[in-house]
């Protein structure tokens, strides 16, 4: 397999790092690692950066400067991979702030396309959602048709060009024993050596 460039966005707003999505965002980036793919790790949480408060903003203004090796380092990787917990049915604000930030027009959308199904400058690269949540995942897929998950996947990543989108969805999050981190953390390693 190819080395690929890896850029993993830790999505918990709690720069603290004992959660679950760090463990598992450790073990992917140490399963890629040893396979030799190249991970930079991103944590909005330690970074500072405005939200965007009107359209304008987003058309026309630049990066936040605490933003834009961030955005370079998206515009290098072949992989996304975000990691974040499952927050009143979405992923948290912050890191939907930071996307908001990075996706510019005339980054991640070209700004003049006449088709803006087709306006993604980000093809050629694919992505892995990994997400936790305290109820079952299950439930959340069939129930709730997981749909802040196939929001991301289609509105935001689908529609700048990632392809494909994979996810990972982590149930019953806060229940999980020891035995059933190791688990996941041995599914985000296998995961992260085939940077998918």
């Amino acid at each position: 397999m190819t080395a690929r460039r890896i850029l993993l966005v830790q999505g918990h707003p709690d720069p603290a790092g004992d959660h679950l999505c760090h463990a598992l965002a450790a073990a992917y980036a140490a399963g890629a690692t040893a396979a030799g793919h190249t991970v930079t790790t991103v944590t909005p949480a330690l970074l500072e950066f405005p939200l965007l408060r009107s359209a304008a903003e987003w058309e026309h203004g630049g990066v936040p400067p605490g933003l834009a090796q961030a955005q370079a380092a998206l515009g290098q990787a072949d992989h996304l991979v975000l990691v974040f917990p499952l927050w009143l049915g979405d992923m948290p604000a912050l890191l939907k702030g930071f996307l908001e930030q990075v996706a510019r027009p005339g980054f991640a959308l070209a700004p003049d396309s006449r088709n803006p199904l087709r306006a993604g400058l980000l093809k050629g690269k694919s992505a892995r959602v990994i997400v936790t949540m305290g109820m079952p995942a299950a439930f959340y897929r069939w129930v709730y048709r997981a749909h802040s998950v196939k929001s991301l996947e289609r509105n935001i990543l689908g529609f700048v060009g990632f392809a494909p989108v994979r996810h990972t969805l982590v149930g019953t999050a806060g229940q999980l024993d020891e035995a059933g981190v190791r688990r996941w953390c041995a599914r985000l390693r296998r995961l992260g050596a085939q940077a998918q």
